[in-house]
Formats: C-alpha cells, structure tokens, sequence
C-alpha cells in the first residue's frame, strides 16, 4: 500500500512538473510577442510611458474582475501589513519597473537584441538564490544555462543591424536593468506565491503595478491617451490581454510548480520565438545562426522540463 501511493505521489509531482514548464513555454511565446507589438506602436510617435499606461489600463479591469470572483469563491488571505506592503513593492517592481526600463530600451535598440540583453536575467536570478537563500545550483541546470546562453548568443551572431539602432549603449542598459530588475522580482515572488496563491498574487501585483504606472504618466504629459490613430489602441489593446493578462498568470502558476530559478531558464525560449516573430511579422531573415542557436536553446529547455519530471533524491 505504501509502495502504490509512493507511486501515485511520484506520478502527481510528475504531472505538476510537466504542467508548470508547459505554463512558463507558452507565457513565454506570449511575452516574446510583446517587443514585436511595441516595436509596431512606436510607428506611431507614441512616447515609453503613455505605451506602458494603455498596457496596464486596458490589462486592469481584467484583474480587478479575477480578483473580485477570488474573493467570493474563497476567503482572502489574512496577511500583515509588511507582507501586503512586500507583495506592492513586488507588483510594482515587476510590472512597473521593469516594463517601464523594457520598453525605454526598445527606443533605442531592435526587439532581437532587446531580447537576447533582457535574457541576462537568468544568471541574476540563479545569483540571487545561491547567495541569499542559500539554493544549491545543480550541473543540470548550469548545462542548461549554458546551452540556452549559447544558442541564444550563436542565433544573434551577425543580424545585429546597428542601422536600426540608434542608441545601442543606452539602450542596452536599460534593458540589462530591466533584467536585473525582473530577477528580483522573480526571486520575491517564490515565497509570497506560495502564501497567497498565484491568481491572487497576479491580480495584486498588477494593480499594485498600475497605480505608479498613471502616476507617472500623469506627471510626464498630464495622462492624454487620447488622439493616437487606432492602431495604437489596437496594439495596446493586444499587449494589454495577450501579452499581460494571459502570461501573466501562466507564468506565476509556473513559477510555483517549478521554482522561479527553473522558471527562469525555461523561459529563456523567448528570444528563439522573438526570431520567429520577427521573420514573420517585420519581414526579417532567418540566418544559419539563428537555426543553430535555436536547437540549442530548445535542448536546454528539454533538459529542464526532463529533470523536472524525475522524483527528488
């Protein structure tokens, strides 16, 4: 009998594993579609921050409606001051922060090299787990790091097209800061997930995150959204559901299935599908090195999801 429910115990954390890397692959084919739709934005003469507060404003009453069916199916969690405050400050690093660093550097450089700069999170987020909660980084996951750094660098080697850029300093900083900042808020965000559930912690952190976003487009250009063409409310109205409501919650139930150092690394696809977007959409080629570089990011992907699925020693 203890044998059969080791083996159903064993089966369940395999479906869980498996379920949670499926989650984090698909928020990351949907978070690579956001430079594309930003990239097509900025045809429009629209300034960093309005962009950003069309994103949040259109993604908001989504969360509010989620949080609202939350709060009638179960009981809110009881949490103190201190951790409703840490779970604010999380939103806002996340989905204020770093979006509003991610979409600044997108100015100044193409969504290619925007998406192979913001991939440096990984490493900060192994970083931040070795050093300050004291997780033992295992030879299975810096393989796949550094499979998935390699590909990622081999796919880019040479289409860097500088004449599309015309900051890449700046714009590379803001983008490696975006990436640091994203970290922390992954690493943050294991912990409080587990206390308060992943939709919950969604719909928190995002409207936590909207708050400072108006704010600050309100001190930039007094919060006038209107009298763009409708394109642009079209893309804002798409980054708002497809790139923010949808893999945001995929993601955070990810990051509780598989660790957010995991989450990390599986979610490191993203620059393969931005290739992929980028042929299709921006009409741009596909190099040998690209191909290359995506077996390899797909392998250390595999490599992840595959230990996932084992039972720990």
């Amino acid at each position: 009998m203890s044998i059969q429910h080791e083996r159903v115990r064993q089966t369940s954390t395999s479906r869980s594993s498996w379920i949670g890397f499926l989650l984090v692959f698909l928020s990351a084919f949907c978070f690579a579609c956001k430079g594309i739709l930003i990239k097509l934005a900025y045809q429009y003469s629209i300034d960093t921050i309005s962009l950003l507060t069309l994103r949040m404003l259109f993604a908001l009453p989504f969360y509010i409606g989620i949080a609202v069916h939350l709060s009638r199916t179960a009981p809110a969690p009881s949490l103190s001051v201190r951790q409703w405050g840490l779970l604010a400050i999380l939103g806002i690093t996340g989905y204020y922060l770093a979006s509003f660093f991610n979409f600044l550097g997108l100015v100044y450089i193409t969504a290619s090299l925007e998406r192979i700069l913001l991939f440096t999170y990984p490493t900060f987020v192994l970083l931040m787990n070795a050093l300050g909660f004291g997780r033992r980084v295992t030879r299975l996951q810096i393989l796949a790091l550094l499979l998935t750094y390699a590909g990622i660098l081999i796919a880019f080697v040479g289409n860097i097209e500088t004449t599309r850029q015309t900051n890449v300093l700046l714009g590379g900083f803001w983008v490696v800061l975006s990436g640091l900042v994203y970290a922390i808020y992954l690493v943050g965000s294991d912990r409080v997930i587990a206390g308060v559930g992943p939709q919950r912690f969604t719909c928190y952190a995002m409207m936590a995150a909207t708050v400072p976003t108006v704010l600050h487009c309100a001190l930039e250009n007094g919060l006038q959204l209107g009298g763009y063409p409708w394109p642009v409310y079209a893309l804002g109205l798409g980054m708002g559901i497809f790139v923010t409501v949808i893999p945001t919650f995929m993601m955070a139930e990810g990051i509780r299935r598989v660790g957010s150092g995991n989450t990390s690394i599986i979610g490191s696809i993203g620059p393969i599908f931005t290739i992929i977007l980028s042929t299709t959409v921006l009409q741009e080629r596909i190099s040998w090195q690209q191909m290359v570089g995506t077996l390899l990011v797909l392998t250390g992907v595999f490599l992840i999801g595959w230990r996932g699925t084992k039972p720990a020693a």
